[in-house]
């Protein structure tokens, strides 16, 4: 099976020229973007009214830190082949990439633990990060560098992480983190504006 569906998403690619550009742009753009993304969310959620997109977004990258950690421990241990290493010429390879273990997909555990932190607490945008994050996996198989189950295995991984951050205890840690970071930028936003004559709106 495993074989099967990378075959059929990597040779539908390889005959599809304009989808392989648009693809391979955003999944080797995908880990800056999801980066950026969440770094002007921080930024710029500004004041009390916008106190759930900090928490979002602090709640996001602790979880995509603790499902890559994971992640490298279960490489580690089942040490998988990359689809292009064990067949090289049936596989389409369209970008270099490293023959490092790929089971399970970094990328997928750290898009799924980002898009299930964030709809946790945004339901709307959690939704949207959902989606982004399997066409990111879908991706990753299609190009050729992971199996359908290295992405899977991934996006279990991440989303365990974000539930396991969603529990209480730790819920509740890692706002109060949120909001100490928060008010500290604050502080430091405020300063600046006050010095260019400017106020920000809480």
């Amino acid at each position: 099976m495993d074989w099967s569906l990378l075959h059929t998403l990597n040779d539908f690619l390889a005959s599809h020229d304009g989808l392989e550009d648009s693809l391979l742009l955003y999944v080797e753009a995908s880990e800056a973007l999801f980066i950026a993304t969440l770094a002007v969310v921080f930024l710029c959620a500004h004041g009390v009214r916008y106190l759930a997109w900090r928490r979002a977004s602090d709640a996001a990258v602790l979880s995509a830190g603790l499902g890559l950690a994971i992640a490298k421990v279960i490489s580690e241990l089942v040490d998988r082949a990359r689809p292009f290493v064990p067949d090289p010429h049936g596989v389409h390879l369209f970008a270099a990439h490293a023959p490092d273990p790929g089971f399970p997909s970094d990328h997928a555990t750290a898009a799924f633990a980002i898009a299930v932190a964030i709809l946790l607490r945004k339901r709307g945008w959690g939704i949207f990060a959902l989606v982004a994050a399997t066409v990111l996996s879908i991706g990753r198989v299609a190009l050729g560098v992971h199996f359908p189950s290295d992405v899977l295995a991934g996006a279990a991984v991440g989303a365990a992480s974000a539930l396991l951050l969603w529990w209480a205890p730790l819920r509740i840690r890692i706002d109060a983190l949120a909001d100490a970071l928060g008010r500290r930028l604050d502080r430091v936003l405020d300063g600046g504006a006050g010095r260019l004559g400017l106020r920000w709106r809480a």
